[in-house]
């Protein structure tokens, strides 16, 4: 049975997904839980990364802290949580290592490399593995008491292949290229094992009281457009195709779906038609040729460079200008974003400078 939350007070954001024409459109962005907030350090502690999003009450308050520090200024919180719970759930081991970020001590070598074959075997209990996840979710939306919609996510097979075979984040990609350009069968069945844990793990956010839910395709870009329709974009497609056959089935109502593959601006007509409702776009957009391009069959999201929260006022107020021009204004068909997350040092007041001037600009 499914937990009775307090109904929503502003469904924005899930109206804008669904194509609706809306009073002024909403805004969220990415990494909005985290590092930049001095409270998220005071929440945190002493404690490792993963362990606070392994511990839903931590979890918890670090997503709520953006709500209620930009409160009435945004329209969505998203769970914190990680990409790579997925690859722990398969059997990996993950450590979030201090300046450096994600590390897998044993990464993917080959296919005989019996690590790939103990992955590759492992039953893995989606459940069971990634409850954390699911008790955070329920848990916010709770403490929520309806404010904004809750956003659940996963990162997308191929940017999940990249760090299990590369061992962390990466500059030249050297294994994920030996992987599918001398592996591609492997590659495929890894992918597409990913792929179907991905279904599993977003219905079940979406039955703990996920209401929207994204798909991070972060190393979108390091593939050619060839490669881009091999390697991520049928595996994209296989979760748009199967989340909503798997809610239908848990007797779940449908709930609007997000893809973003950062970097693959080559791919946005193909993005377009992959069966999400909302097209993320990194900065790298020129907002109103995307609009050319989507011709309104999906909501655009984005597309602010997060850089520009390091410039000043002047700079912040063009920005947001150029996107509410190019996006023609926002009553429909447009989420107000960051073309990628927020980076860390930026002064959460020039964040709450940029949401301001979405509202002053964007208003009706």
């Amino acid at each position: 049975m499914q937990e009775q939350f307090e109904p929503l007070k502003n469904d924005l954001i899930l109206r804008a997904a669904r194509g609706e024409k809306v009073e002024r459109p909403p805004i969220w962005v990415m990494r909005q839980a985290g590092r930049y907030l001095p409270e998220y350090h005071e929440a945190k502690g002493n404690r490792d990364f993963f362990e606070c999003c392994r511990t839903p009450e931590i979890a918890s308050t670090l997503t709520l802290q953006p709500i209620e520090r930009y409160a009435g200024l945004i329209d969505a919180a998203i769970i914190f949580s990680d990409i790579l719970v997925i690859p722990q759930a398969m059997g990996m081991v993950v450590e979030m290592v201090d300046k450096k970020g994600p590390s897998f001590p044993e990464p993917l070598k080959s296919p005989d490399d019996g690590q790939y074959e103990k992955v590759m075997q492992k039953q893995v209990d989606v459940k069971a593995e990634l409850d954390y996840v699911y008790k955070a979710i329920t848990l916010t939306r709770y403490k929520l008491k309806g404010r904004v919609p809750l956003l659940g996510f996963c990162g997308a097979p191929w940017t999940l292949l990249c760090y299990m075979v590369e061992g962390g984040g990466s500059k030249l990609f050297v294994q994920s290229k030996t992987w599918i350009y001398k592996y591609p069968e492997a590659s495929k069945a890894l992918l597409q094992k990913i792929a179907d844990i991905c279904v599993e793990y977003l219905a079940l956010q979406v039955a703990a009281g996920a209401q929207m839910i994204q798909v991070f395709d972060s190393w979108a870009g390091e593939l050619s457009p060839a490669s881009f329709k091999t390697f991520a974009l049928p595996y994209l497609r296989h979760i748009s195709q199967n989340l909503p056959k798997r809610l239908k089935e848990m007797n779940l109502e449908l709930v609007p779906m997000t893809v973003f593959a950062k970097g693959a601006w080559f791919a946005l007509e193909e993005l377009c038609d992959s069966g999400y409702n909302v097209v993320g776009l990194d900065w790298q957009h020129d907002p109103a040729k995307a609009v050319e391009v989507a011709k309104g069959r999906v909501t655009l999201q984005g597309n602010a460079d997060p850089g520009v929260l390091y410039g000043d006022r002047a700079a912040i107020t063009a920005v947001v200008e150029d996107m509410v021009r190019g996006f023609g204004g926002g009553k429909r068909g447009w989420i107000v974003n960051l073309g990628h997350g927020i980076t860390p040092f930026v002064n959460p007041d020039d964040l709450k400078f940029f949401f301001e001037e979405v509202h002053r600009l964007t208003a009706s």
